[in-house]
């Protein structure tokens, strides 16, 4: 009796301990809400202290949907604003860096990931809402973007049209 009591202990511990780890890992992730849009890579969220900080997704290029300074607009920009402002608005999402945090214009640079695990830079592409762009070093997805590029292209999906 003795042995079986201390064995249902054992068991009652060890799944509070899997229980807790299961939440650690969960809550662990730190997500942002969207304050403002600039276009199909580019938007503005508010950090965990209350300030808006400049995101730019790592990896792709969507088409300018605006003009400033010597940009023009582009084929698709207003469609590819449009769709990832729809995609985002209302919305909560999840920020994973790579080597370099910031680009020149000190904007933050991200991969982005939305509530129901949506990787957003490579479903832009995908859906041909964006191009790839690399700039080394933050190269970790530039291989599956440069095939959700190519898949997209051969069916003629958003700006490949």
């Amino acid at each position: 009796m003795f042995i079986q009591n201390r064995f249902y202990v054992y068991l009652t511990i060890l799944g509070l301990f899997f229980s807790s780890a299961i939440h650690a890992q969960k809550d662990k992730h730190q997500w942002f809400e969207i304050s403002k849009f600039v276009d199909g890579d580019t938007f503005w969220i508010t950090d965990r202290y209350g300030k808006p900080e400049k995101i730019r997704l790592i990896g792709i290029d969507a088409p300018e949907a605006r003009r400033s300074g010597r940009k023009e607009i582009e084929h698709f920009g207003k469609e590819a604003s449009a769709y990832v402002e729809q995609l985002l608005q209302g919305k909560s999402v999840r920020l994973e860096f790579d080597v370099s945090k910031y680009d020149r214009y000190k904007r933050t640079l991200a991969y982005v990931y939305l509530e129901d695990g949506t990787f957003l830079n490579a479903h832009l592409v995908k859906e041909g809402y964006a191009t790839v762009m690399t700039i080394p070093p933050n190269v970790k997805y530039a291989e599956l973007f440069l095939k959700l590029q190519r898949e997209a292209r051969e069916s003629k999906r958003g700006l490949w049209r």
